[in-house]
């Protein structure tokens, strides 16, 4: 009698192979729109921080948006935006004197859709349509609406509403 020789044949590991490859292409996308949707939420979370923390600054300081140095009460650049959000301001918004209000943010909150380190953080405008990744965040000038300024978040409508 011959001896038995015990092992796996080639179709039984092709198989099993195959098997294995239907399963990863289930599974693998669902971890990608998870990772999207993660970016989403927080994205929305973020937007709804700065709003909130915008619209106090202009409570406190009789309906100027933030970086108004020129007294129009609209930012006049994103620098000084940025600066009066993290730092301490009286209710004209100057940072000598009396230091009544702020800071309203630790830091300002990074867009998660851009990528890129040296991104600034802001970019005003007036009336320009957001979405060309030049900033975390865009700011209209004339209206004070802030919204993600990221090609992939307004092309999805993410939370674009007004102050």
């Amino acid at each position: 009698m011959k001896a038995r020789k015990s092992g796996f044949t080639l179709i039984e590991i092709l198989i099993v192979v195959i098997i294995l490859g239907i399963l990863a292409a289930i599974v693998i996308p669902q971890f990608t729109e998870a990772s999207s949707e993660a970016r989403e939420s927080t994205l929305v979370s973020n937007l709804h921080t700065l709003r909130s923390q915008i619209g106090l600054y202009k409570v406190q300081h009789d309906d100027i948006l933030p970086g108004d140095t020129s007294g129009d009460g609209a930012p006049d650049n994103a620098a000084n935006f940025e600066a009066d959000l993290v730092g301490q301001t009286d209710v004209n918004g100057d940072v000598i004197g009396a230091l009544d209000f702020g800071p309203y943010m630790q830091n300002i909150p990074e867009n998660p859709f851009i990528t890129v380190d040296a991104t600034p953080m802001f970019a005003i405008g007036a009336g320009a349509a957001p979405g060309d990744n030049s900033s975390h965040w865009y700011v209209d000038s004339v209206t004070g609406n802030i919204w993600a300024n990221d090609s992939e978040a307004n092309s999805d409508d993410i939370d674009h509403c007004e102050l």
